[in-house]
C-alpha cells in the first residue's frame, strides 16, 4: 500500500503539531486528526514539506519560548 503509486493518502497531525500521512479510508490512529489535505503520497508529502516549517514538537517550542522570555526578563532587571 505505501509504495503503490495509485494509493491515496490523507495528511494527519498530532497534538504536538507533527505531521504524517495515512492511507485514505483507513481509521486514523488515536492521537491524530486529518488536516483536510488528501492526494497521492507525493502530493501529501509535498504539502507537509510546505507547511511543517519547524520540526520541533509543540511542547518543546513552548518550553524554549518560555525560557527565552525568562532570560529576556532577567536581562532587563
Amino acid at each position: 500500500m505505501w509504495d503503490d503509486e495509485d494509493a491515496r493518502f490523507v495528511v494527519v497531525i498530532n497534538h504536538e503539531e507533527q505531521y504524517s500521512i495515512w492511507p485514505e479510508g483507513r481509521e486514523i490512529p488515536l492521537g491524530w486528526k486529518e488536516v483536510g489535505k488528501s492526494g497521492s503520497k507525493k502530493e501529501c508529502l509535498d504539502y507537509i514539506e510546505e507547511v511543517w516549517t519547524d520540526m520541533r514538537p509543540l511542547s518543546l517550542r513552548k518550553k524554549m519560548e518560555e525560557e527565552q522570555r525568562r532570560a529576556q526578563q532577567g536581562n532587563e532587571a
